[in-house]
């Protein structure tokens, strides 16, 4: 997979945008999960710039929180923030932004299809984050799906919503001036 010189700097600014939102989080008191603007982040890079390159800005974000850069939410970071409880929402990512991505790169103009590709992705990292928190705090996959799902599904359809309409306009002009 070769990349030219405008793609990578697309894909470091794009891993950006995800590390400046990804940490802003509201903690709530139902929920070991923080409400983040981490998956309206991942929405709207994926948006913008598909599978391929999109993917590479959300592995870009996990491996810098990894080594411990305080991008994941509430400006955390490290090992043992990814193979905590919420760990399986931020690995999740990866598996949401392939997904939201093929759906961006094969059916970028027709909204309805790109919208439903969206929210299979959201579903996918929602298991993989449910699995992993049930399974941290010994919970029912039920039990981790009231706590760490439910109470984001509203907002987390917001933030599909705005960031596909202003990921969708950004991406027509990048395509337009030939970065994409």
């Amino acid at each position: 997979m070769k990349f030219n010189v405008k793609q990578l700097a697309l894909v470091g600014l794009m891993a950006a945008v995800i590390c400046v939102l990804g940490p802003l989080a509201l903690n709530i008191p139902v929920s070991p999960v923080p409400i983040s603007l981490g998956t309206l982040a991942i929405y709207f890079v994926m948006s913008v710039l598909g599978m391929k390159l999109g993917t590479l800005s959300v592995i870009i974000y996990i491996l810098l929180g990894l080594v411990g850069v305080p991008v994941f939410a509430s400006f955390t970071a490290g090992p043992g923030k990814l193979f905590g409880p919420t760990g399986g929402y931020i690995i999740g990512y990866i598996f949401m932004a392939l997904i939201c991505g093929f759906f961006v790169d094969k059916f970028g103009q027709k909204l309805p299809i790109y919208f439903l590709g969206m929210i299979l992705g959201t579903a996918v990292c929602y298991l993989f984050g449910t699995i992993w928190l049930g399974y941290q705090l010994e919970k029912t996959f039920t039990e981790a799906l009231a706590i760490g799902v439910l109470p984001y599904i509203p907002g987390d359809l917001i933030k599909l919503i705005i960031a596909m309409a202003v990921g969708f306009q950004v991406r027509k002009r990048l395509i337009k001036a030939g970065l994409l």
